[in-house]
């Protein structure tokens, strides 16, 4: 069955399908110019989930309600040894700059692109919808906390 969506739905998902593809270039282009191969493949595959974002986002405008995926649980194992090995490495490494650049540029539009999804959620009347935008707002939490991770292991972000 085919969902129609309201005027206003469609044009929070038309918002959310261009900050989608903003995320896939950028990690894209951000994975090519970084220093640190940990970097590069950490971006590498949030483009890639970024790319599965966009292809929920284009079912949905479609009048699809997508499957949600069950790979969400691997990238939290991920995750929790990104945070193990923190414990492990002094905070204080050396790092290059453009690196940090890249990741405080990434960290500030995933709060940005988490914070739209937040609006969307709220206006959206189908609860299965509702449901799959909870899903990849999640995701979006996910990659800002992996890039702070990653800045906090390397020195790059000290929370006062």
């Amino acid at each position: 069955m085919a969902i129609q969506l309201t005027q206003k739905e469609r044009m929070l998902l038309e918002d959310q399908k261009s900050h989608e593809e903003v995320c896939i270039r950028e990690y894209q282009e951000y994975a090519n110019r970084a220093h640190c191969p940990e970097l590069k493949q950490l971006f590498t595959n949030y483009a890639s989930k970024e790319q599965e974002h966009l292809n929920t986002i284009n079912q949905i405008l479609n009048g699809q309600v997508p499957q949600m995926s069950s790979s969400q649980s691997g990238q939290q194992s991920g995750q929790s040894k990104q945070q193990s090995s923190m414990q492990n490495n002094s905070q204080a490494q050396n790092y290059n700059q453009e690196d940090a650049t890249l990741c405080t540029h990434m960290l500030m539009t995933e709060k940005y692109v988490s914070g739209a999804y937040n609006t969307a959620i709220f206006e959206f009347r189908d609860p299965n919808i509702r449901q799959v935008l909870n899903h990849i707002q999640k995701e979006e939490q996910e990659h800002g906390e992996g890039i702070f991770n990653y800045m906090y292991q390397h020195g790059m972000y000290n929370p006062q």
